[in-house]
């Protein structure tokens, strides 16, 4: 047997609010080597060689790179992960992980010029 779906019903489904999104923002040191940022980006966020190469450029050049975009419980989890990800194991003088944010996406309609939204 078929089901038969009302307009409104249907209408109703896809009008269904999606949750505001969060960037997970990275913040630029000097404690920190490109390979680990690189390690971390392809670790944490499943990056490619090239672009976490790109993203620990701009990380270093621009003090900050976006991570990533999505809802604000998995942006909490993925700036909680930076934050723990722990210490640049090649420079002596690193006394932990990077510094990350989270910023709600909304706040920056392309006003940046930014090219780093993923």
């Amino acid at each position: 047997m078929e089901r038969t779906e009302t307009r409104s019903a249907a209408e109703a489904r896809r009008q269904v609010k999606q949750p505001p999104l969060w960037h997970v923002v990275l913040h630029d040191d000097d404690d920190h080597t490109y390979i680990y940022v690189m390690r971390m980006l392809q670790h944490l966020f499943i990056k490619g060689f090239e672009e976490s190469f790109r993203m620990a450029q701009q990380v270093d050049t621009q003090g900050r790179v976006i991570c990533d975009t999505c809802h604000k419980e998995r942006a909490e989890f993925k700036r909680d992960q930076i934050l723990g990800y722990g210490a640049d194991i090649l420079l002596a003088r690193c006394k932990g992980s990077m510094t990350a944010t989270i910023e709600p996406a909304w706040s920056d309609e392309d006003d940046r010029g930014r090219s780093d939204e993923h």
